[in-house]
């Protein structure tokens, strides 16, 4: 399939603004569980919050630019009992929505308990208001990786794999990019996001590499001779079959050689998940070189999300011979 660069950000900024705001809503319950205290500042919280929702607002803005009719973009949202396109659509406002709750609670110092349990421990008001932001990032997770999950006729896309890897990549660049928001301010939750974002890198780097091994084993369930609908056993392509380019082989191919293919996702391995990896643990009190991870981690993640399309396979292309 031919990658739309507008939703190569929007997957990716997105999926970096809901694993921030998950970051910091762990980050909170570790420092009320784990201390018994919350020794950071509102402020922290709502700035990270803000963080996380201009992320948000520039993928949807990003979503705009793949829209033939963007005024009419409201109507994706009426076909939410059939579609997880509209369920995205509605899930995404959704958890900016959260985002401000969540920061103007904290920004506003409005973290009164609900309620008190046994070992003197209680739920305030952000807490909860927390818990309920990080099910609706899940929950916009599942839908926009179901979106491509759902589509059984590409066979690289229809796989568990995919809704794992866009959840595990979102929340790996999140922890990534809140380690860096923390190291910046001094914040003492800077070793737990850093740490978090390692397991996660390596988590989202296993479960990448095992739908390129799943993609690279799949079978073609139709053939050449199948697609022309000819008896014959040996056929061989030598033209388009037309002298101009249309919207098939425009829309349902990248256009580019298999060799760069393959030369992208080396590269996303390398800048997605190695160099991020390395950064991080070397400079989990370093700002810069955290900072650096974030910006190296989401040119790889872009790369990744490129491979991830192309490699999508539309079932016309055994007609036009991927000739674009």
């Amino acid at each position: 399939m031919r990658p739309a660069f507008s939703v190569l950000f929007l997957t990716t900024l997105i999926g970096a603004g809901q694993g921030l705001l998950i970051a910091l809503v762990c980050g909170q319950l570790f420092l009320v569980v784990g201390t018994g205290d919350a020794s950071l500042s509102g402020g922290f919280y709502a700035m990270g919050s803000l963080l996380a929702l201009v992320l948000l607002a520039l993928g949807l803005l990003a979503s705009f630019f793949h829209l033939a009719n963007p005024t009419r973009a409201w109507r994706a949202a009426t076909q939410w009992r059939t579609s997880w396109l509209s369920r995205e659509v509605i899930a995404l406002p959704a958890v900016m929505g959260m985002a401000v709750l969540y920061g103007g609670l904290h920004a506003l110092g409005w973290d009164g308990a609900l309620m008190h349990f046994a070992n003197g421990k209680s739920l305030d008001l952000t807490m909860a208001v927390g818990f309920v932001t990080v099910l609706a990032c899940l929950a916009l997770f599942l839908c926009t990786g179901m979106i491509y999950a759902c589509v059984k006729f590409i066979r690289e896309w229809h796989s568990v794999w995919t809704v794992i890897n866009y959840t595990l990549m979102g929340l790996a660049s999140g922890f990534v990019l809140a380690a860096a928001y923390a190291a910046s301010l001094g914040a003492v939750v800077t070793g737990l996001y850093a740490g978090t974002a390692l397991v996660l890198i390596v988590l989202a780097l296993a479960g990448r590499a095992v739908s390129l091994w799943r993609n690279a084993r799949l079978k073609p369930l139709a053939t050449l001779k199948g697609a022309i609908g000819a008896p014959h056993q040996n056929i061989r392509q030598v033209t388009q079959g037309f002298n101009g380019k249309s919207f098939n082989t425009k829309e349902f191919f990248h256009g580019k050689s298999p060799e760069t293919v393959r030369m992208l996702t080396t590269f996303f391995l390398a800048c997605g998940f190695a160099a991020p990896f390395v950064l991080v643990a070397l400079g989990m009190g370093s700002a810069a070189v955290l900072w650096l991870a974030v910006m190296v981690q989401y040119v790889g993640l872009l790369a990744e999300r490129w491979v991830f399309f192309a490699q999508g396979n539309h079932v016309q292309n055994l007609y036009y011979q991927r000739k674009a």
